[in-house]
């Protein structure tokens, strides 16, 4: 992939692969052309800087029904928003899930002198809300803000050191006078408010910087396999899951497992990666470009051992580098699955992906490639033996 070359931005353009997908929103544009982009590069862009904060998830849900439908011999949805389609009408029902929300805010306050304060939506650390671009998406259209800092010109030398702004000190500038202004705006309490971190190809490398990969990523995993099986066989019922409000409690997992009443379950996440000189090499095992990875353990979920040995058979299998990961800080919705219906065997599949939870984020092209490629290969050895055998718990079964 080459440049094509530098433009000027302008703010609000109307780039379909760029637009918030809710009327009056769009994206702004960046101020560099991007390399030239396959399909997958432009479904990867359009998913992670669509704006989706739990709770507000329909611009990512309008893009994935837009794309799924027409994959899905059914289509529905639960009853907080996350999208059920399925591919196949016999065999044993695999849950294949990813989560459309990503970390975001709501204005929580508008002062009397035009500022807003934020209520915090996900796992975010405090030192990543500081001196931050961020969109609010108000009643007549998106409004840039950023996260106020304290001026280093009247910071004492003994307090540089320390975090000054912790998250109940954050305020957003709109660059309203007064409450009226910014209400004028369109802006008012309640309102989501999402990173302003466009997506970029990092200097011709295939590494993907974009805001959203935890789970965008995983979204963009489901659409191209649902693409590749829509036309195949496979020995099983397909139920892709799209979920809302993974950030802040697993609940569309938790809703979506109820009606799917999966057999099997596989989660599609973002993994944590430890090849950044500020991670220990005990705090996480994963590398960009090491190719996909499985975790092992989590704080939420303790995956089922004999399909965690499958999925490691069939990576060997494919010649597919597969990586092993225990993160004790996480969890995601493979923890909601594996206790439906009695109780699911589960794995969770991860891109490795560096600077999660904050406004930039990179993943690999090639390790999300093979994700995808280790997911068709899984799904397509799940028939009704192999899965008896994952729910097998007979003394010597198995």
């Amino acid at each position: 992939m080459r440049r094509t070359g530098i433009s000027r931005c302008r703010l609000f353009t109307a780039v379909p692969i760029r637009r918030f997908l809710l009327p009056g929103f769009v994206l702004l544009a960046s101020c560099l052309a991007l390399p030239a982009q396959d399909s997958t590069t432009q479904l990867l862009q359009l998913l992670a800087d669509a704006p989706g904060p739990p709770g507000f998830e329909e611009p990512v849900r309008k893009i994935m029904v837009e794309r799924m439908a027409p994959l899905a011999g059914h289509l529905s949805y639960d009853g907080l928003g996350s999208i059920i389609a399925s591919q196949g009408s016999s065999g044993p029902r695999v849950m294949i899930d990813a989560h459309m929300d990503e970390l975001g805010a709501v204005v929580r306050r508008v002062t009397d002198d035009g500022f807003l304060t934020m209520q915090m939506l996900g796992g975010w650390l405090d030192e990543a809300l500081v001196d931050q671009r961020w969109i609010i998406l108000g009643s007549h259209g998106p409004v840039r803000a950023t996260s106020g800092l304290r001026d280093a010109h009247l910071v004492s030398s003994d307090d540089r050191a320390k975090l000054l702004n912790p998250r109940d000190a954050i305020f957003l500038d709109i660059g309203a006078k007064n409450a009226a202004e910014a209400r004028a705006m369109g802006v008012e309490a309640g309102d989501p408010v999402v990173p302003d971190a466009p997506f970029a190809i990092l200097n011709d490398s295939q590494n993907y910087l974009g805001k959203a990969w935890d789970d965008r990523v995983g979204c963009a995993i489901i659409l191209e396999v649902m693409q590749r099986l829509a036309h195949s066989a496979h020995p099983n019922q397909l139920f892709y899951a799209a979920t809302v409000q993974e950030e802040i409690g697993l609940r569309g997992a938790h809703t979506a497992s109820e009606i799917i009443k999966p057999d099997v379950g596989i989660a599609l996440e973002a993994g944590v990666t430890q090849d950044t000189p500020n991670t220990r090499p005990d705090e996480a095992s994963e590398v960009l470009g090491g190719g996909p990875g499985i975790f092992l353990f989590n704080s939420s979920e303790l995956p089922n051992r004999r399909f965690v040995e499958l999925a490691r058979q069939v990576a060997r299998e494919k010649s597919i580098p597969l990586q092993g990961e225990l993160i004790v800080i996480y969890g995601d919705d493979g923890a909601e699955i594996q206790k439906s219906n009695g109780g699911v065997p589960t794995i969770t599949l991860v891109v490795p992906t560096r600077y999660t939870h904050g406004h930039n984020g990179i993943i690999n092209r090639a390790d999300y490639d093979r994700a995808i490629e280790l997911l068709v290969a899984i799904i397509e050895r799940l028939d009704a033996a192999t899965v008896k055998r994952l729910r097998d718990f007979t003394p010597g079964g198995g």
